[in-house]
């Protein structure tokens, strides 16, 4: 294959495209990235130039490559228990000093290939193994979303996992699974994905949450953004409900619906 050069005004046009459709900010170091993943489209179609593809994509005749496009340029890493103190707060200060019967329900609301969601519903199945409990798990990306729904993974994946979490809640492939592992069906079972924009107010029947995640995606957005974001998920956050953001961001500036309890930590009031 080879690899087609984009010019400066055809990156621009790209970098105004996903902004417009994820909110997303490219920066020009994200040039090299772009034309990584994006080239083997070119040569899908037989394109020349970066401005052929561009057209095809603003032509609004083909959403299914329009959602290629997010699919490819919004996929972010992740891993099973990332920033654990999150988990280790959930399980100590959420859980433990809960009252209330009611289904205890968490949005992982960037779970990308659904590592996160996954964390939380291993963390709520051994700290609430006799009360009800759902997550839901959204994205933008179909393609990750595919994944996070089939619960299937590397063994190579498992780094941060609980041995004992391991062993009770992942099922180890064999024959021609060997080197891989599938989440325990009754943690599927409770959890669902959904397509959400989180750029754009939340339409999907999805209900009110006592936690939401929101980590390590609000990096990618202008401080703009970033409120709009956080406005459109605040509905969905019940009263005294928590908010937890990534390490590397704050909410300093972007609301003040909720109160910081800990750093990347926030109550509703």
């Amino acid at each position: 294959m080879i690899e087609v050069k984009i010019t400066d005004q055809e990156f621009a046009l790209f970098q105004r495209l996903i902004y417009k459709i994820a909110g997303i900010s490219l920066s020009d170091a994200k040039k090299v990235l772009l034309v990584g993943r994006l080239s083997r489209r070119l040569s899908q179609y037989e394109m020349s130039t970066f401005s052929e593809y561009y057209r095809m994509l603003s032509s609004g005749n083909h959403p299914e490559e329009l959602q290629t496009m997010v699919d490819l340029l919004t996929t972010n890493e992740t891993y099973f228990f990332r920033e654990p103190k999150h988990f280790e707060f959930l399980r100590d200060e959420i859980i433990a000093k809960r009252t209330s019967p009611t289904t205890f329900r968490v949005w992982s609301a960037a779970s990308s290939s659904g590592e996160e969601a996954y964390s939380i519903a291993m963390t709520l199945a051994e700290t609430l193994p006799n009360s009800p409990w759902e997550i839901v798990g959204s994205d933008i990306s179909t393609r990750v979303l595919a994944k996070a729904v089939a619960g299937h993974y590397s063994v190579a994946r498992t780094e941060g996992i609980p041995p004992g979490y391991m062993r009770k809640y992942c099922l180890k492939g064999v024959r021609s699974h060997a080197g891989t592992f599938l989440i325990a069906p009754e943690l599927r079972k409770k959890t669902n994905f959904y397509q959400i924009n989180l750029t754009h107010p939340v339409e999907a029947d999805i209900g009110d949450f006592d936690v939401v995640f929101l980590r390590n995606v609000m990096i990618y957005f202008e401080p703009e953004t970033k409120a709009k974001v956080v406005h459109n998920l605040l509905p969905r956050l019940k009263p005294g409900g928590h908010l937890i953001i990534g390490h590397s961001e704050t909410l300093n500036g972007i609301t003040d619906r909720v109160t910081a309890v800990r750093p990347t930590i926030y109550r509703k009031s």
